[in-house]
């Protein structure tokens, strides 16, 4: 098997869909010895902040000297990205030996594992192979019922902040969704919560005390903002003074918070990590497709909000980085998504809109999405494609006008390639 007959073979037909349920990742697992019992995790669910926690963390710990492993979902422009060693992407060769291993046993399953949960097969015996001292393991949706819940007790179990999202597969109270997102919490655990959402807190709270897992919660309170430009916010926290990121979202801030409260937390537990790691990760940490710079003139940022806890969080951002000013919105949605509710955050900030459509099969077309915006007192257009949405709203932009593409994760890798060919 070669990359492409693996990647071929992951998306294949037979593994389409999303079937919460652990069954059968368990027997895929059991059949390849279970390779995931040979690792050490820090497990994190959350609506939103995921990836940026994910890697801000992965980073710190590759500073202070850890081999660490690292999985995400999805993937931004290349499927390799989702899982990594010390911030290098699995190779191409070592995807597809691995994907050969792992295609015979589930070949035989007679209730096949579904896409997410042989992507997960992979990523555990990658990061066994390559002897990991630990892995940042990211579920790919809720927590109970998510593939990667299959581990036993992690490090820690971290939950960035819970929002309403797939509420179809989990649930449509904050209640439902925050019960998910806390099945990740094992007996005798040490849990850390992003907080400031007290419906999801007594959910938590009530699941550590059944589970006698300690619960911790940053105080935000102690989040102070030195400076901030577009390449990089400077902040203290707690002890840390001076802390530099790149990831200039406003939101970041609070992410990044949450880190050094799961860093306290590793070194509680024994886990050698300095300040010095912490200041280095931090600073080396990136992530694209949050609040991302892509062009200086005129200023293009990407941020991958895609439901309107991200919308709002990107609002925000640029509220701290541009106030008083309105962007230019280029704008690609899901169809499950809360659309109206996404676009009540962004046409009060909207000079303009244009609409898209992303390359994904669930996206709304574009001219749907513009009917739905042509209720607003804004101007609206919709686009034959990304590319000619992006090339439009370059060419007709003034110099100091700040674009915003919005809505979707899934349409970074087209507009990132139209900019290159702009440029």
């Amino acid at each position: 098997m070669n990359y492409e007959q693996a990647l071929k073979y992951i998306h294949g037909i037979s593994w389409r869909g999303s079937r919460l349920g652990l069954s059968r990742t368990i027997e895929l697992l059991e059949y390849m010895n279970n390779p995931q019992n040979k690792l050490k995790f820090i497990h994190i669910a959350g609506t939103n902040g995921k990836g940026s926690v994910s890697a801000m963390l992965a980073s710190v710990l590759k500073e202070a000297g850890y081999k660490t492993g690292l999985y995400t979902s999805p993937y931004i422009v290349r499927f390799n990205e989702r899982m990594q060693i010390d911030g290098v992407n699995i190779s191409d060769d070592e995807l597809a030996e691995i994907t050969e291993y792992v295609s015979q046993y589930a070949d035989k399953m007679l209730d096949p594992p579904t896409e997410f949960e042989l992507i997960t097969a992979v990523a555990f015996e990658y990061f066994k192979r390559n002897d990991c001292d630990i892995v940042v393991l990211e579920t790919g949706m809720g927590g109970e019922l998510d593939s990667t819940n299959v581990i036993s007790t992690p490090e820690i179990a971290v939950i960035t902040t819970i929002g309403y999202d797939h509420t179809r597969e989990l649930g449509s109270t904050m209640e439902l969704i925050a019960k998910a997102k806390a099945g990740i919490i094992k007996k005798n655990s040490n849990v850390v919560f992003y907080g400031e959402n007290n419906d999801a807190l007594k959910v938590i709270q009530k699941k550590c005390n059944a589970r006698n897992a300690t619960l911790k919660v940053p105080d935000f309170n102690k989040i102070k903002l030195i400076s901030h430009t577009i390449e990089k916010l400077l902040f203290d926290f707690e002890q840390y003074k001076n802390v530099e990121i790149s990831l200039v979202g406003e939101y970041q801030l609070k992410n990044a918070a949450l880190v050094i409260k799961i860093v306290n937390e590793l070194q509680n537990k024994g886990w050698k990590i300095d300040e010095s790691a912490v200041y280095r990760g931090m600073f080396f940490a990136k992530w694209p497709a949050r609040f991302e710079v892509l062009l200086k003139s005129p200023l293009f940022i990407f941020d991958g909000g895609h439901n309107p806890q991200g919308i709002e969080s990107t609002i925000q951002s640029f509220q701290l980085h541009f106030p008083n000013k309105k962007a230019i919105f280029l704008i690609g949605i899901m169809a499950d998504k809360n659309i109206e509710n996404m676009l009540e955050l962004i046409v009060p900030y909207a000079k303009e809109i244009i609409t898209v459509t992303p390359d994904n099969p669930r996206s709304l077309p574009a001219d749907k999405l513009k009917e739905r915006i042509m209720k607003y007192d804004i101007t609206v257009n919709d686009a034959l494609s990304v590319a000619d949405g992006v090339k439009n709203v370059i060419v007709n932009s003034k110099n100091d006008d700040v674009i915003l593409a919005i809505g979707s994760l899934y349409m970074y890798r087209e507009v990132s390639e139209a900019i290159k060919n702009e440029k």
